[in-house]
C-alpha cells in the first residue's frame, strides 16, 4: 500500500523528529557535565586574573595577590608580592612554570608590571605608569619575548606598548597607527581578557562606553583598525569587556554592562565570512571572560557561566550552583592540559577537568 504524504505534512513531522533529536542531544550533554569542582582560597580577595601553563596554575587579584598550584590544582602557595604600593593585579602573562608577569591596575602609579623566574619566590618591578591619569588594561604576548601591554587613552589614544625583549623595554605605538578614540569610549580591564594575540602577529583589543569596538591589527601590533560589534552598548558602563579565540583561531568578544549583571542582552559575538555577527548563548548577562580547551569554550560572568562543545558555535547555561544565585560564575577563566581554571569574587577558584 502506497501512503502519499503531503510536503507540508512531511515538513511537520520532519521538524518534531529534528525538534526531539536536538532536545535530547542537549539533555545528553548536560547529563554529561561534571560540576565544579571548588578549591577556594583563604584570602578573600577579588580575583580577576588566571593563567594555566601544562600542571601550573596561577590566580592574581586584588591587594597584591598571587596565588600558586604546581599539582593542577590539588595544593596551592600564597605567591603575593609583597610592595609598598597596593594594587589589584587583574592580569597575567605565564611563560613557563616559574616565569609570569602580573598586571596591577589602578591611576598613575598603581599600575604597574612585576616579573618572577621562581614561581613567585620574588618578584622584580618591570614597569610603572609615569602618567597621573594613565591606566593599565591589559597584557598578552605571542611568545616568551614579543608581548603588547593597553592602558587608558590619556591625549585621545589609547596607550598601547610593545616589548620585545620579555618586558625589560616598553615602546609605545605611534598615534597616527591607531584611530582616535569614539566620544564616551573605555576600555575595561575587568579580567585581563580586553587584549589578546594570536596567531601570524595578529592581535585584537576591545572598548566599550555607548560603543562596543573590536581594534585589530595583523602587524605584531604596529598598527590597528577599528571595527563595531553586536555587543549591548546603550550606557557608559557597557560594551565589550573581553576577547578569546577557540581552537580554529576563531575569535570572540563577550561584554555586557557591570551595572546590569543579570540583564538579558547580546553578550557575545564572533567573527565569521569578514563580519561580526551576534551569537545566542542565552543572552544571561556579562561576561567578562571566555576560554576554549579543543572543541570545549566557557564563558563567564559574576552571575553564570556558559558552556560549548562545538568551539562557541552553540551553547547552554553551566552555571556553580553550589554558589548564590548571583555569584554563579566568575570573573576570570583560563584553559590547558585538559582543565578549565576559574576564579571570582571573595576568594573563589573552582576547577572543571574536561579528562579524568
Amino acid at each position: 500500500m502506497t501512503v502519499n504524504i503531503s510536503p507540508c505534512k512531511l515538513f511537520q513531522m520532519c521538524s518534531i523528529v529534528a525538534l526531539f533529536i536536538a532536545v535530547n542531544v542537549s539533555f545528553a550533554v548536560q547529563a554529561q557535565l561534571t560540576p565544579w569542582q571548588r578549591i577556594d582560597i583563604a584570602k578573600k580577595a577579588s580575583l580577576r586574573g588566571s593563567a594555566v601553563y601544562q600542571n601550573s596554575l596561577w590566580i592574581t587579584g586584588s591587594e597584591n595577590t598571587v596565588y600558586v598550584s604546581q599539582d593542577a590544582g590539588k595544593t596551592w602557595l600564597d605567591r603575593s608580592v609583597v610592595a609598598d604600593n597596593n594594587t589589584d593585579f587583574r592580569d597575567i602573562a605565564l611563560f613557563d612554570n616559574n616565569t609570569a608577569i602580573v598586571m596591577g591596575v589602578g591611576e598613575g602609579e598603581q599600575s604597574v608590571l612585576y616579573k618572577t623566574i621562581d614561581a613567585g619566590i620574588t618578584w622584580q618591578l618591570l614597569l610603572q605608569n609615569e602618567d597621573a591619569k594613565g591606566f593599565y588594561d591589559s597584557i598578552a604576548f605571542w611568545n616568551n619575548t614579543m608581548g603588547l601591554l593597553l592602558g587608558d587613552p590619556v591625549d585621545g589614544f589609547y596607550v598601547i606598548k610593545k616589548t620585545e625583549d620579555a618586558g625589560k623595554t616598553w615602546r609605545r605605538i605611534a598615534r597616527l597607527k591607531l584611530p582616535k578614540i569614539l566620544p564616551k569610549e573605555a576600555a575595561f580591564a575587568a579580567s585581563g581578557n580586553t587584549l589578546i594575540t594570536g596567531e601570524n602577529g595578529q592581535a585584537w583589543l576591545t572598548t566599550g562606553g555607548f560603543s562596543a569596538s573590536v581594534y585589530y591589527s595583523s602587524d605584531w601590533g604596529e598598527s590597528w583598525q577599528r571595527q563595531s560589534v553586536p555587543l549591548f552598548q546603550q550606557t557608559q558602563t557597557a560594551g565589550g569587556y573581553a576577547l578569546a579565540l577557540n581552537n580554529q583561531q576563531q575569535v570572540f568578544v563577550l561584554g555586557g554592562d557591570y551595572l546590569q549583571r543579570p540583564a538579558s542582552y547580546a553578550n557575545i559575538a564572533t567573527f565569521v565570512d569578514k563580519q561580526w555577527r551576534p551569537i545566542d548563548a542565552g543572552q544571561r548577562g556579562l561576561r567578562t571572560a571566555m576560554s576554549c580547551s579543543d572543541n570545549i569554550c566557557i564563558a563567564s560572568g559574576k552571575t553564570g557561566n556558559d558552556i560549548s562543545t562545538d568551539g562557541g558555535q552553540h551553547w547552554q547555561a553551566f552555571d556553580d550552583t553550589s554558589a548564590d544565585k548571583n555569584d554563579q560564575g566568575f570573573y576570570t577563566i583560563a584553559s590547558g592540559n585538559g582543565l578549565f581554571l576559574a576564579a571570582g569574587a571573595q576568594g573563589k577558584v573552582a576547577i572543571y577537568r574536561t579528562s579524568h
